[in-house]
Order: structure tokens, then C-alpha cells, then sequence
């Protein structure tokens, strides 16, 4: 079975020469139009070890090693330069294959993943969905020699419709995957965190009616203070849907032309950090059956005030990467489950997930834990920000983003930039963001981490007036030599809406200690977090702040004798067990803030 549009050329030199192979590997796309709901789903799980080879001159596409021909080389009749042999190294999924094998551990570019998989056959218009929880950066998905899907965004799952290349007897998954680092991309080839790549989070098989619910949504409504549900199907027809609250009403939606949505008069026990409630949802249409563990809240802004439920609620935050010494970014419930609890030790109730989408069990633990969550895209530095492709591959990333966690009580920001230079182009870009973000859902706020004006020394970003909260990223007393431009900077500020220091902290290596003067000390890291975070409590219009950074993690462009390409900003080393003097300062201050 082939694709159409690549046909094999009858010259079988071609490819040596052809440099748009890739022409035509881009469709159909796998975007946040086509994801599936997953809550309460029976899965077949992909998990384990698959065929695995590197690709770095892109031979895949070029010599379509995807076509399906699983003859042994015993019965070649001419020589060629792949087969899909049992003798094939293995690769782990979920897994990223820099920290697999240690050859492994600076290769970017392209490789392939394969197996084969057992499924019964579909009946009755049923449909074979394969869903990717996230694979970096760009994937191909081919069946039995089709292309189903290509996707991109490195942190984001995709699904894929199987069900047109289903084969009777065995069939043949592949999965291209390339790590590359690309000027269109987002974030682009310059960023400051490690480059892992692979097929890092869950691979599972689901399958599910002719017409399923591919979107449900429930939550307060913030005009009303209401329960208001949603609901779409991946057909245009129309009908009821059932949606039962444990605890609470059940109702129904008239679904016309695959859309629902209903308000409802009923008031739940509210969700809080300090009492994280949490219903049970079952949902119904036709023969197809979701459900979620869901909490009601309500987040809004009045003036420079950050509300919860309607009570003035302060971050004391901290900011987190999803990478892990030994497996990378591929993570696990006992790892999210240590970091939260470094979380809490620190007095903290709220953690910028930095600075992609982390795993979806992060937020579904946060609920449950009572952790507020900023989530957000890697919109990073320099952005291609003129190109129309690369907005289309940010807003599908924060899409893909709200559609997965958008029933998650603790998610009550979505980020839409770090550190990104003004420009005209810069600004249409991310405002452009941030009203998909309210578009999608308006039961959050929006932020980015803004600019300062260095000429009047004050917090001044175009992009602010576009936003719910101004996110100010500084490093007084470790980039910024002078400490005392901080209380400048803020005095010189009168915002409109709510300041969140969204990152600042100094260099440590676990261990290194000396004067509280001397660069990379614990006691110069302490000395800085206890100064910030004494300067920062004088300010009104100041919300909460996110110290940078939980844990010690990899970044390569820190290349110094200490830092041995590591980001040692961390309160916690590499080893996630070792805390600096900074922790104890940090928590000591947390412990004397009554915000709540």
C-alpha cells in the first residue's frame, strides 16, 4: 500500500539526488482539530521496546523505508539499505534516546521508530485511533506503508486515524521523529534547555465509535458563576448527550450538528489549594462513553489583584522543567509525585511548568494536591515571528495545549511568550496568542514574561496591554549587577493589572560554599533569594513570584567549568534530593507571607 503523492520514481538513483524528498510528507497534519477525548478510555498500551534506527541523512523519505515489504533478506532480489529485521537495535518508549544510549546522547536529527501491532479488526464503522503523547519535534506516522499523520510541536500529543490502512493479518507501524533544531520552529534553534528527543511520553491505541466525543469541556462559567458544559463529536449529527455529576445534577445537551452545550443552576463545592475538591463526570453519546475527575473554580483579575473564588489569593511559586539526570523528559507519576512534594516542603501552592507543556499527569496531580499551574508554549526568545507557518505552529501547540488540560482545576494560566524582543511583528504574533487563549477559554488569564524600558527603568512591554498578568523575568544582583536598579525598576512602575515576578535566582553548585560575594556559592544564591524576595513583598501591584528554579537541569550553551552544561539556578541539585542554602531561605520567607 503507497501514498499517491510519492509514487517511487523509476530511476533508482533518484533520491541520491533529489533534494525536496520531503515535499509532500507534510499532509494530512495532525493538529489540535483532530485529538480525541481521552478521560475514562480503554487503551491499548505501545509501550516497551520498538525497532529503533538512526536517520541523519533523512534516507527514510528518501528511499521510503516506510513502504510495507517485510520480506527477509534471504529473498531479496536486489540489494537496498534498510529492512525491518528482529536484529535492529531496540529502543524503549517512552523513552528519549539521548539518555538510552550514551553514543545517543548529543544526536539531533531524524530516526525511526517501528513496530507491529495487534488489533482486532474494527467493526461496524469503528475506528483504530493512535495517539502520541509527545514525540520531539516533528513525527510522521505510516501504517502498512501509508502516511497517516504528521505532526509537529515537541511537547503536545497528536492522534492519528489508523483504521484506512488496517490490514487483515499483521500490520506495520513506523514513526518518524526528528529532534532537529529548525529557524521556523517554536521554539527555534536557540533556546536554554536540553534538546531531548524521541517518542519520550505514553503510545497507546484507542478504539472508539463511528462517532465519538472528541471534546468535552466543563467548568464555571465567568460571566454567570454557573456550571457550564460543552461537548463535541467528530460527526455533524445531532442528538442528546448525558453528562452526570457525581454528587451533583445530571443533565442534557442538545447536540446539533456535533456541537453541545448547556449552562447549568447548580452550585459545587468550590476547588482551593486548601480544600482541592474534586466530582467524578461521566459523559454519554450514543455508544460512546467518556469521563473526568474535574474541580470547579473560579480565577479572575480586579485592578492589580489576582481572585480565587472571589478572595485575593498570591503566588508563592516556583518554577520547574520537566528533565530528569537520568530519564530526561520522560517522566512518571513517582516523578511528579517527588516534585510536588518538594513543592509543598517549600511552602509553595503554585509551579510555572517551564516553558513547554509538561506531562498531562502534572496537572491531573495538581488537582488533586491543591497546586496552582501555569502552563505554556515554548514561544522563546527569538521566534520567526513574520512567519505565517511558524503561527500556525504556535497556536496549534497552545490549542493542542487547551484542549488537553482546559478541565484541570489548578491550571490557571496560560503562557504565551518568554523573553521575546520587541517588534512589530513580535507583538501582532503573541496578542494574536493571547486571544486564542480567551477564545478557547475564557475561564483563565493570560500572561507572557514582558520587557522593561532601560532608559526610565520601568516594567513597559506593548504586549501587557494584551495580556491579564505582566510576567517580569529579572536577575538583579546576578545578570543585573546592581541590586538597587531592582527597587529603582519598581518604583518607576505603576501597572494596571498584576505583576508576577515570573523568574529571577542565581547560579549554585550543591556543595560550593564561600563568601556570600563570590559567584556560584550556596551563599551568594541564599544571600540573592532572601534580598528578591524581601524587595518583591513591599509592592502591592506585585502577585506572587516563581523563583527559577526547582532542580539543577541540563542546558548545553552553559559551558563554564561549574556549570558543565547545567543550569545550576536550582534550589535543588541534578540528583533531586540535594537542596542549597537558597531552599531554606525561600521557604522561611513563604512561611511569612499571609497571602494566601
Amino acid at each position: 500500500m503507497t501514498t499517491p503523492e510519492h509514487k517511487a520514481s523509476t530511476d533508482p538513483y533518484a533520491h541520491l539526488h533529489d533534494e525536496s524528498f520531503a515535499s509532500g510528507f507534510d499532509a494530512p497534519s495532525a493538529t489540535a482539530e483532530t485529538m480525541v477525548f481521552m478521560g475514562g478510555r480503554t487503551v491499548q498500551p505501545l509501550d516497551g521496546n520498538w525497532g529503533f534506527v538512526l536517520d541523519p541523512f533523512e534516507e527514510g523519505l528518501r528511499q521510503r523505508w516506510f513502504d510495507y515489504d517485510a520480506r527477509p533478506l534471504s529473498e531479496w532480489d536486489m540489494p537496498r539499505d534498510y529492512d525491518f529485521s528482529p536484529d535492529w537495535r531496540a529502543m524503549p518508549v517512552p523513552a528519549c534516546w539521548n539518555t538510552v544510549e550514551p553514543e545517543l546522547f548529543h544526536y539531533e536529527g531524524a530516526v525511526w521508530y517501528w513496530r507491529d501491532i495487534d488489533i482486532a479488526p474494527p467493526a461496524d464503522g469503528e475506528r483504530v485511533i493512535l495517539r502520541v503523547g509527545a514525540a520531539n519535534y516533528l513525527a510522521r506516522a505510516f501504517l502498512n506503508g501509508q502516511l497517516l499523520g504528521m505532526h509537529k510541536g515537541g511537547s503536545t500529543p497528536f492522534f492519528v486515524d489508523l483504521t484506512p490502512a488496517l490490514g487483515a493479518d499483521r500490520n506495520r507501524l513506523l514513526i518518524e521523529v526528528d529532534s532537529t533544531r529548525r529557524l521556523e520552529q517554536v521554539p527555534m534553534s536557540h533556546f536554554d534547555w536540553f534538546n531531548y528527543g524521541g517518542l519520550y511520553r505514553e503510545v497507546s491505541l484507542i478504539m472508539v465509535p463511528a462517532t465519538h466525543i472528541v471534546d468535552f469541556g466543563i467548568g464555571l462559567d465567568p460571566a454567570t458563576g454557573r456550571v457550564r458544559t460543552d461537548i463535541a463529536l467528530s460527526k455533524a449529527v445531532s442528538g442528546p448527550a448525558e453528562v452526570a455529576i457525581a454528587g451533583g445534577p445530571t443533565l442534557t445537551l442538545d447536540v446539533v450538528k456535533g456541537r453541545g452545550q448547556a449552562l447549568v443552576d447548580w452550585r459545587p463545592e468550590l476547588w482551593s489549594p486548601e480544600s482541592p475538591r474534586l466530582y467524578d463526570v461521566a459523559v454519554r453519546f450514543g455508544d460512546d462513553r467518556v469521563s473526568d475527575r474535574v474541580g470547579f473554580r473560579a480565577f479572575a483579575r480586579e485592578g492589580t489583584r489576582l481572585l480565587l473564588n472571589g478572595a485575593p489569593v498570591y503566588f508563592k511559586g516556583i518554577c520547574v522543567h520537566e528533565d530528569d539526570a537520568e530519564r530526561g523528559k520522560a517522566t512518571s507519576e513517582a516523578d511528579i509525585r517527588r516534585r510536588f512534594a518538594d513543592v509543598k516542603a517549600l511552602g509553595a501552592n503554585a509551579v510555572r511548568l517551564a516553558h513547554y507543556p509538561h506531562h498531562e499527569k502534572v496537572a491531573e496531580i495538581a488537582d488533586e494536591l491543591g497546586i496552582l499551574l501555569w502552563e505554556e508554549i515554548p514561544v522563546y526568545w527569538a521566534i520567526d515571528f513574520a512567519n505565517p507557518e511558524t503561527y500556525a505552529d504556535a497556536a496549534n501547540q497552545l490549542s493542542e495545549l487547551i484542549r488537553r488540560d482546559r478541565n484541570r482545576a489548578s491550571v490557571v494560566i496560560w503562557g504565551v511568550g518568554n523573553e521575546n524582543a520587541d517588534s512589530n511583528a513580535r507583538l501582532s504574533f503573541m496578542s494574536r496568542l493571547a486571544e486564542l487563549a480567551r477564545a478557547l477559554d475564557p475561564t483563565r488569564l493570560t500572561a507572557a514574561a514582558c520587557l522593561i524600558n532601560r532608559t526610565e527603568f520601568r516594567v513597559e512591554d506593548r504586549l501587557a496591554e494584551h495580556l491579564d498578568i505582566i510576567g517580569l523575568n529579572e536577575y538583579f544582583g546576578w545578570y543585573e549587577k546592581d541590586f538597587a536598579d531592582f527597587e529603582k525598576l519598581l518604583d518607576n512602575s505603576f501597572p494596571d493589572r498584576p505583576v508576577v515576578i515570573s523568574e529571577t535566582g542565581a547560579d549554585a553548585v550543591a556543595g560550593c560554599h564561600g563568601p556570600d560575594t563570590e559567584l556560584f556559592t550556596e551563599e551568594r544564591q541564599a544571600l540573592l533569594m532572601g534580598m528578591q524576595m524581601d524587595t518583591i513583598g513591599a509592592r502591592d501591584y506585585i502577585a506572587g513570584v516563581f523563583p527559577w528554579i526547582l532542580y539543577d537541569f541540563r542546558s548545553l550553551r552553559r559551558q563554564t567549568s561549574v556549570q558543565r552544561g547545567w543550569n545550576r539556578k536550582g534550589l535543588i541539585a541534578e540528583d533531586k534530593s540535594t537542596r542549597k542554602r537558597a531552599f531554606e531561605v525561600l521557604a522561611e520567607r513563604y512561611a511569612g507571607i499571609a497571602h494566601d
